[in-house]
């Protein structure tokens, strides 16, 4: 099972998978090192995905974090530029481990050729002694929304003893039809496997909390994007433009649209900034669920913390499925796992608040996924920003729609979120690797990127 704080994490941007994991990587074989007696100088090799794109999702920049001691979670962004600079002078770590040589500019090293064996996110961080011979080596995978495994993880099963597992949205169901749970329920049954039904509440006010504040941050910056694709932040003038029509009696219906589109910008803009945000389940595909949880919130009748629990749990469900079954990596099966991912996971959390049953819920995620089946992953420069941020204006607005689509129905529906997520995750084996976020296909070859 997957818990709602293993999809949702708070940490920064601009990518869960090649900025969040790999700090947390990096964080991890520091913590081994200062274990480790006679350390002189460490490296960091990254492979596939991570090479290819790197660059432009600020692995480089996330690794050195992280060997610094830095934490996705609390690191804090308007401080990395001056760490950066700090460690570029000193090229030795800091702390405890000051005496330990890092260079930036030559230990992280881009390999464009090899792939490591599990996945194409691939790690290999090695500590040195005086002499020159290798004391540790720690071979690791980012394999999508922050989530990292060794070879030993990848084989190893969680211990924990769940009271009400299921694999499958039939099973899901099955399970709410014997016992006249919510999908929230039987989720939140799960959870309390791992924490106190006290922390589990806190814990999901915090990440909508988190989610709400990314969308004002996101809605007040201005300026232009880093990475020289001289992309314009958008978020903050549209804002502007909307709040100057909020007097006009005679509104277009489809500007509550426009407001959707705005929270999901806004919290892509702050992702391809480096800031703050949480993964849902991607960094890429951040703003959707956020979106579509503020559309609920402001626009439909009956909001409170009670329903934004019950939005996060039923998406917690959808998504911890497409995992298991599939990916959220777009490295892997392309942006179908991260877009199409999590507006299954906000179309199922919607339909939830809205007071679908189980079988609207799992419809309203199926037709969400469906219609994001084949989507690739191509950024232009290897940057979260083009086609990215629009993409989760997409993907939330799709989201409602579907939930709509499964609150006018019964809930019957002739192919399942099984066949659908099945379906998703064999396209990203068909998929050519180029269309697979390395910046080698699609946009990112016929779009200039300066």
């Amino acid at each position: 099972m997957i818990s709602a704080f293993d999809l949702f994490k708070i940490g920064v941007g601009p990518s869960s998978s090649h900025t969040v994991g790999p700090m947390a990587a990096a964080k991890a074989f520091r913590d081994r090192v200062m274990l480790t007696n006679g350390v002189a100088r460490v490296t960091a090799e990254i492979f596939g995905s991570l090479a290819w794109t790197g660059k432009g999702h600020a692995t480089d920049v996330a690794i050195c974090l992280g060997l610094m001691g830095h934490e996705p979670a609390s690191v804090d962004p308007d401080l990395v530029d001056g760490y950066m600079a700090a460690l570029r002078e000193a090229k030795s770590l800091d702390g405890t481990l000051s005496a330990v040589a890092f260079n930036p500019e030559a230990d992280v090293v881009f390999d464009f050729v090899e792939l490591l064996p599990l996945h194409t996110n691939g790690m290999r961080f090695r500590a040195y002694g005086t002499d020159g011979g290798v004391l540790d080596e720690h071979v690791c995978y980012s394999i999508g929304g922050g989530f990292v495994v060794t070879e030993r993880d990848a084989g190893s099963a969680d211990s924990t003893v769940y009271p009400t597992p299921f694999d499958s949205g039939a099973e899901l169901l099955k399970l709410c039809g014997e016992t006249g749970w919510t999908i929230a329920e039987a989720q939140l049954e799960n959870e309390l496997a791992r924490r106190s039904l006290t922390d589990i509440e806190a814990g999901l006010d915090a990440v909508a909390a988190a989610m709400f504040d990314c969308i004002e941050r996101g809605m007040r910056h201005d300026g232009m994007l880093p990475g020289g694709l001289k992309v314009r932040r958008r978020a903050k003038r549209m804002r502007e433009s909307l709040d100057a029509r909020a007097h006009i009696n005679s509104r277009p219906p489809h500007e509550i649209v426009d407001w959707v589109s705005l929270y999901a910008l806004a919290v892509n803009e702050e992702n391809a900034g480096g800031g703050r945000v949480v993964t849902a389940p991607t960094n890429g595909a951040a703003g959707i669920v956020p979106a579509v949880l503020r559309y609920c919130r402001d626009f439909c009748p009956g909001w409170s913390v009670e329903r934004g629990r019950e939005f996060l749990l039923t998406a917690t469900a959808i998504g911890g499925l497409i995992k298991r079954r599939a990916s959220i990596s777009g490295a892997e099966v392309g942006c179908q796992g991260e877009v199409g991912s999590a507006s299954a996971m906000a179309a199922a959390g919607l339909c939830a608040a809205l007071g679908g049953t189980a079988e609207q819920i799992e419809s309203a995620a199926e037709i969400a996924m469906e219609h994001h089946l084949g989507m690739t992953c191509d950024p232009i420069g290897g940057l979260v920003q083009i086609p990215c941020i629009e993409r989760n204006a997409f993907g939330a607005n799709k989201a409602i729609v579907a939930a709509s689509l499964s609150l006018r129905g019964d809930g019957v529906h002739r192919v399942t979120l099984d066949e659908v997520i099945e379906t998703m995750r064999q396209t990203g084996a068909d998929m050519q690797a180029k269309y697979k976020e390395t910046s080698q296909g699609g946009l990112a070859v016929n779009v200039a990127a300066c």
